[in-house]
């Protein structure tokens, strides 16, 4: 089984980093998953693994679990569809796109971005029950417990409130 853990196009040290470490890497394996995919976008560090230039990739054996480590790629599409978990900073696009897949999404959200703002994001949809939330130090944890099973599927977009919005605003019904 596969993860993709992606921090999108901003610096996240600490989640790359929990991500690649011991506590993680054991939770994952002892739930089945074998091979774990990092976008680590303009991240620094990554304890054992060193990362890779830009356009370069890294990897390792950890922990009974494959690391591949990558800075960008024109879209992410191909990794959501071939993980069956995905870890991410909370970021309303990644969080969309994955929850549209049906895929089980723990989000990780970066306390040092705009008044923390996707603590809020993250709180209020796992309080539906469409993904897990998680901070640095508890995501072991979430990863031993969650149940993908459980998660409640996030509604298809309609664009049909919308565009019934837009009329209405414009004066046209």
């Amino acid at each position: 089984m596969r993860v993709f853990v992606t921090v999108g196009s901003t610096r996240f040290d600490p989640l790359i980093e929990a991500s690649l470490s011991t506590a993680v890497l054991q939770a994952l394996h002892s739930r089945g998953y074998t091979d774990i995919t990092v976008q680590c976008g303009s991240s620094r560090g990554a304890g054992d693994l060193a990362l890779p230039s830009e356009a370069g990739t890294a990897s390792l054996m950890k922990d009974g679990v494959s690391v591949e480590a990558w800075r960008f790629k024109p879209s992410l599409q191909d990794e959501y569809e071939r993980a069956d978990l995905i870890i991410s900073h909370a970021g309303s696009g990644t969080i969309l796109d994955v929850l549209r897949m049906g895929k089980t999404l723990i989000v990780v959200p970066n306390p040092t971005l705009l008044d923390n703002h996707q603590a809020e994001l993250a709180e209020a949809l796992a309080a539906r029950g469409h993904l897990y939330a998680a901070v640095i130090s508890d995501l072991p944890r979430v990863i031993e417990l969650m149940d993908g099973s459980k998660l409640v599927p996030f509604p298809q977009f309609d664009g049909s409130k919308f565009r019934a919005l837009l009329d209405e605003e414009m004066g046209y019904i």
